[in-house]
Parts: C-alpha cells; structure tokens; sequence
C-alpha cells in the first residue's frame, strides 16, 4: 500500500523504486568522478559501475562482459533489431520473426523491410503457435532468421516457452533469437546462459529501479555490428556516451534484492493474484480471466467483465485511490483496444473492458482488499443497471 489514502498496483507500468534502491542511488550522486576517468575518483565510479554490471549478470545468469547498459528496453530492443545483430559463422539475418503479441519496442521497433518480417500467431492464451513458427522455419531452411519473443506479456503476464523456442532455432540452424524480458526479469527465473539465447533486453523500472536506464545482453559469439549509439566508445563501445552512473547503480541494486527473493516473493505475489482472482470470480462470475490456465507472471491479473467499459472502471476505481491499468502504459495515457487481445481472438466488446491489476515489491493484503470494495462497487453499479434493463 503507497499511504493510508491509495493503492498502487500498476507495477507491470513501473515499479515504484525500493528504499534501498533509492539510497544507493544518493550515494552514486555523491561519486564526482567520470567512469572513463583513471583518476582516484574515476576509479570509484568505475568500481560502482562494475559492481552493478556484476550484479544484474548474476540475476540473468549472465557474463557481466556480455551486460551493455542502455536507456532502456527500447533502445536495447531497437539495437538488436537493427539488423546488425551477427552470430559467428553465420550469414546476417535477413528475416524477422515476431510474436502477434509483441511490445510495440519490437512489432514498431525494428528496421526489417516489411516484406521481411513474419507476424507470428498466438493461441487463445496466448502462446506463440510453435507449430506456426516451426513451419516457418521449414520455409525458410535457407534463410537466415531473428526470432524475436517477449519472455511474459506486458499486459496478462503469460510466459512463452522460450526454451522450446531456442531449441527449434537451433534445429533450424540459421537461426538467432532475441527476447524482450522486460516485464520478466525480476519477477521469474531467467538464467540466460541456460536458455540458450542470442539476445535478451530488460528495463530497470520494471523490478523498482530508476526509470531511464536497462540493459541488453549478448552471448559469446554474438554481436552487435555497428554501434548503437557511436562517440567515446564507452560500453566495449556499442553504446557510447558517458553512463548514467546512478540509474546503473540502482538498478544492480535492485538486481541484488531480487534475486535475493526472486522464489519467495513469486509465492508471496502469485498468492495476492490467485486471492484477488477468486475474491474476483465471487463479485463478477461471468469475469473472463486472459491467460487463464497456461502460466503467467505471478504478479499479474488481466480480466474483463462483460459490459464494463475499461475506462468507465478506471476513472472509478482512481476516485477510490486504486492505480491500476487498461493494459500497456506505452500509449500516451490512451485506453484503447489490444492488439494483444485482439491476436488472442478476444472480442473487441470484450477487449474494451480490460483491467490489468499488476502487484509489486511493496503490495499486502490491505491492497487487494481495497481493491475488491472498489470493484464491488463498480460490478455492483453494472449489475444494477442490467436489471433494470431487464
């Protein structure tokens, strides 16, 4: 709860940044040296930077030389998709392949000529249709090809098998894959040696670091061509510029804490989402619950109950002192229909009702609780109106 007064639970938009993040990030402002300096003070800021490069690596099962700060999941996400993402000993990729899910830093992000980018379909669900991907690799048996498939979806929190997905590029032979964690790393296991990917991006204010800065990860062997940003060849130069040294530093800090609880706070979250679902289905039981059944974020609830427009129950429940969301946070403050659900086959009047309730870091069980008064009194307005209709 963020004061006697309000709720917060939009954490999949952005997590409000840990205390102890927020300390770390005084005491990096207090560093006055520059990390390429070779000076004392040079040498602490480096020290600083490397220690958080460390820690977000060990929170991906990552080589912390294979770690390249950005901005953020778009600017890493845009770099890989760039077409100068290389594998050694294989040709560049000359087709992409995406997700009908994607976050719009990847479906829009890209620089893949139209007609060599591939929409890839999802089930009801969700998940990538592996049949539809595997029959476009066979397709494609002398092409090389990126695939790219966010980790969880920002908007119902299903996780896609990216593990299935690498083994298939490998069958393929031609293949690199890249994912948008995003909206995973934080929240589930990621070990991104294991998984076997090419690429992986992330955003710090997704797991309550600083927003303005994240990451994009490389495996051995796989790099990037041209530089993403060109200057003083800072970041093994692929993205140069002088570092956001204390956004860096918050978000390894708020690597450590994560990884720290990544298992007990998943149970702690998963048990807020599966209580608010039930104590949902009891206000509303004709709710319809997106992603229901294959396995999601354990922080995130996406639902619609049928007949309530999704702006209708957001300017009511921010009137109660409920933040939730509509779905993504990425369209100027806009409530309008998902792409994401529309590619799951969901009715555009039933879209139009969608609510995502995102737990974090600092949600309890007071939370939940006011939200379900909230909502009562939403669905019981609804309801309502329905039997004088009748």
């Amino acid at each position: 709860m963020t004061s006697a007064a309000r709720s917060y639970l939009d954490h999949n938009a952005t997590s409000p940044v840990r205390p102890e993040v927020a300390m770390a990030v005084a005491r990096a402002l207090e560093l006055p040296g520059n990390p390429s300096s070779i000076h004392a003070e040079g040498r602490a800021a480096r020290h600083a930077l490397q220690t958080a490069r460390a820690q977000l690596a060990a929170l991906l099962g990552a080589s912390l030389e294979r770690v390249t700060f950005t901005s953020g999941g778009t600017e890493a996400a845009n770099a890989v998709l760039s077409g100068a993402l290389r594998k050694e000993g294989l040709p560049a990729p000359a087709r992409l392949m995406i997700s009908a899910t994607e976050h719009p830093c990847v479906a829009a992000g890209h620089r893949f000529a139209p007609e060599a980018v591939e929409v890839l379909p999802v089930d009801a669900a969700g998940l990538l249709r592996l049949d539809a991907l595997a029959a476009r690799l066979d397709a494609c048996r002398d092409e090389a090809v990126l695939i790219s498939v966010h980790a969880a979806n920002n908007e119902t929190g299903v996780v896609q098998p990216l593990a299935e997905i690498v083994r298939m590029a490998r069958a393929h032979g031609r293949a690199l894959v890249h994912s948008d964690a995003v909206q995973a790393v934080g929240k589930i296991p990621l070990d991104f040696s294991a998984l076997g990917l090419d690429a992986l991006t992330l955003s710090g204010h997704k797991f309550a670091a600083p927003k303005g800065v994240g990451a994009l990860v490389l495996a051995e062997g796989v790099s990037l061509e041209t530089a993403f940003l060109r200057g003083g060849g800072q970041e093994a130069r692929l993205r140069c510029g002088t570092e956001n040294l204390s956004g860096i530093v918050g978000m390894g800090a708020a690597a450590a804490i994560a990884q720290a609880a990544l298992e007990s706070e998943a149970v702690r979250l998963a048990d807020l989402r599966d209580g608010l679902e039930a104590r949902l289905r009891a206000l509303a039981p004709d709710a319809v619950v997106f992603g229901e059944g294959v396995p999601r974020l354990p922080n995130t609830l996406s639902f619609a109950v049928p007949g309530l427009p999704a702006s209708t129950a957001l300017i009511a429940l921010d009137l109660a002192g409920l933040a939730v969301s509509s779905g993504s946070a990425c369209a100027s403050g806009k409530v309008a229909r998902s792409p994401v659900l529309a590619a799951m086959g969901v009715s555009p009047a039933l879209a139009a009702g969608a609510l995502r309730v995102s737990f974090g870091w600092n949600s309890r069980a007071d939370d939940l609780s006011r939200f379900v008064a909230g909502f009562e009194r939403v669905v019981s307005s609804l309801y309502e109106r329905r039997g004088q209709a009748a």
